[in-house]
């Protein structure tokens, strides 16, 4: 009975150690900025991690909130719904530089000014939300992600003794959109596209500039203009910093195939298609067919997105004034070789709709992208079409 007694106490003090384990004098907290990557649209805005060094205890620990998992049950049933899951994931610093330094990005490294408790509240903080009941949770695009996690961290574990300062930025005053704009419109117009179809209004909301720290090079301003409480006195929250992990010069190509350039070249071809029409007499059915249902299908999906999910940067979205959910139904009509009367009707309105949509395009509160007004202008000359066959 007092061996089993004394086992019993051992393994429960090695749990309790392996749960809450205590750190040297020599730990050390700091904040991993990840520079803006060139191989998926994801990658364009960079990424932020916690890092946790105590070289005494053996410990090199890499903290990341962006995590997310393909294996969840019903995943892309949750994500089109908006209950996007992520999770906090915890992997040695070797595997986290072996992973970016392949891909060419650069991390620098700022070296938090804490005490040695204040490290300890952080690491057990961290441990604790690592934990697989803890670890989950739903993410939002702009004020919930991998770097306002970690924005909040300081701010629950330290409380009072961290302080954010309210003007930090240089670039005050900006929208969501313009601070995303920022990172892909050069190199990934496409995907610049598909944010400025999907998300609506609330993308154009002027930020604070705590609300700046989404992006992580946010993050990293707001650190290093932030303060901390060490023994009484306010002193910068950044002791010192380092590049850990420099990247090599390269010269990544620009598209030339952008989304401006490609619906100007339909656009002149459905202007091409009137004027063989008048002159031809021929009838190009299944091209204003694909155009209608293509851009109506666009417009339901912009209303499902609005009002059917919890997407919340979805909602407001201007862009149906342009793709108008009518048009699946117009589609249909107009493949028929003797069309209702009301579907001139619908294209004679279509016309002063679409003229009075161009000239007032820039006054509409969202900021729609410009690679949609070759749209307008083609749906002007398709239906100028469509009424005179």
């Amino acid at each position: 009975m007092a061996k089993r007694f004394v086992l019993i106490v051992v393994l429960a003090l090695f749990g309790f150690r392996s749960q809450a384990q205590e750190l040297s004098n020599a730990a050390r907290v700091s904040l991993l900025t990840v520079s803006p990557g060139h191989e998926e649209l994801y990658a364009a805005f960079g990424h932020s991690a916690i890092r946790i060094h105590d070289p005494l205890r053996g410990l090199d620990k890499v903290y990341n909130f962006g995590t997310y998992y393909y294996n969840q049950p019903h995943f892309y049933l949750n994500f089109a719904r908006g209950y996007l899951l992520y999770g906090l994931s915890v992997s040695t610093y070797d595997r986290f530089q072996g992973y970016y330094a392949y891909f060419n990005r650069q991390v620098t490294a700022q070296y938090l000014n804490l005490t040695h408790q204040q490290v300890q509240q952080v690491f057990d903080f961290l441990e604790n939300n690592a934990r697989p009941e803890n670890s989950m949770y739903y993410y939002d695009y702009f004020y919930d992600n991998c770097a306002t996690r970690i924005r909040d961290v300081f701010k629950q574990v330290l409380g009072e003794d961290i302080k954010f300062e309210e003007h930090f930025t240089k670039n005050p005053d900006r929208t969501i959109r313009q601070l995303t704009d920022h990172y892909i419109e050069k190199e990934f117009p496409w995907g610049k596209l598909g944010i400025d179809i999907c998300l609506g209004l609330p993308m154009d909301k002027v930020l604070t500039d705590n609300e700046y720290m989404y992006l992580p090079d946010y993050l990293y301003q707001g650190v290093e203009a932030a303060k901390i409480k060490k023994d009484s006195t306010w002193l910068p929250a950044v002791e010192n910093e380092r590049v850990i992990l420099r990247s090599r010069p390269m010269d990544y190509p620009m598209p030339w195939f952008t989304p401006v350039l490609a619906f100007s070249l339909v656009a002149f071809i459905g202007l091409i298609l009137l004027l063989v029409q008048v002159k031809k007499g021929w009838l190009f059915r299944w091209f204003d067919f694909i155009l209608f249902f293509s851009i109506g299908l666009i417009g339901i999906l912009l209303f499902l997105l609005w009002t059917a999910t919890d997407h919340h940067a979805a909602a407001n979205n201007f862009n149906i004034l342009w793709a108008l959910p009518f048009h699946t139904i117009a589609a249909f009509g107009l493949i028929k070789r003797n069309p209702k009367r009301w579907l001139n009707w619908y294209m004679a309105l279509l016309i002063p709709y679409s003229v009075i949509l161009l000239v007032f395009w820039n006054l509409i509160p969202q900021d729609l992208n410009e690679a949609f007004i070759p749209v307008v202008f083609l749906f002007i000359v398709r239906a100028f079409a469509i009424i005179k066959r």
